[in-house]
């Protein structure tokens, strides 16, 4: 199956392949010595708004040939532990070839269904891809999408994810998509929330991340991949994390109305 570009036909990133080109140009700042990095937590709003995050994240690290990528389900379509073996993702000028030996080791470790249902209309994957084929040309990759939330299965996940990428034995990327609160008016409340989320993230502590999000009802939409990925990550010899960047759609012409939290990290 060759999955087409929704999120681009969207208005998430540039639907034209000169036009997303200058808009990767724009986001994308030059980092003279990108560095190797196990896991990595970008967001997935439109480029207009998170871009930015996305690019220090992007231009931070060396990105491999072998990349997975953990998104979460904004949809109920498909399945909640949902990974594709076979075929390709489009993305404006390019198209990505599934690894298909990666995924299939990912999806019996993890034990995930074959399901193309679950990433037709689900926008958080997808908008990494631009950022990561500019980034590596020859990129192949492993697609994931969760719609659980419970830390039992996102350790376990997270937990046999890492054995997968060990016994696979080529260097890899996990990439957690995940933007942070969705608050409507308070951007105290916002602030707030967003900085405990870090602060777990950067501790590499993923059940501590799981249990503020459920405590403190953190909207933060991708914080199972982000947990699935730390867990990873500290299994593959992960030791510590840097935030990047934080903004807010405030910072970028949105309204009090409904403000967006947007980090980069990058664990190591």
């Amino acid at each position: 199956m060759r999955r087409e570009p929704f999120a681009a036909r969207r208005g998430f990133y540039p639907a034209h392949p000169k036009a997303l080109a200058a808009e990767l140009d724009r986001c994308l700042p030059e980092v003279r010595a990108p560095r190797r990095a196990v896991a990595v937590v970008a967001p997935h709003a439109g480029y207009a708004y998170s871009g930015l995050v996305a690019g220090r994240v992007y231009a931070a690290i060396e990105v491999p040939e072998h990349v997975i990528v953990l998104c979460p389900k904004h949809t109920r379509y498909g399945s909640p532990l949902a990974v594709m073996t076979s075929g390709s993702w489009a993305i404006p000028g390019a198209e990505i070839p599934i690894d298909e030996e990666l995924a299939r080791r990912v999806r019996e470790a993890c034990e995930l269904d074959e399901d193309e249902e679950a990433h037709l209309a689900e926008h958080s994957l997808e908008v990494q891809l631009p950022f990561l084929q500019r980034r590596n040309p020859g990129l192949r990759l492993t697609p994931v999408a969760l719609g659980v939330g419970d830390w039992p299965t996102l350790r376990k996940l997270g937990r046999r994810l890492a054995e997968a990428v060990r016994s696979f034995g080529r260097p890899t990327l996990l990439v957690a998509s995940s933007d942070l609160s969705h608050e409507s008016g308070d951007r105290g409340r916002v602030k707030r929330n967003d900085d405990l989320a870090i602060e777990r993230m950067l501790a590499l502590d993923a059940e501590g991340l799981v249990r503020v999000v459920r405590e403190r009802e953190i909207t933060m939409c991708g914080f199972a991949p982000a947990a699935a990925a730390i867990e990873a990550a500290k299994g593959l010899g992960a030791a510590k994390a840097e935030l990047l960047g934080y903004e807010t759609s405030l910072d970028h012409g949105g309204t009090e109305d409904w403000i967006v939290g947007y980090a980069g990290l990058v664990f190591e």
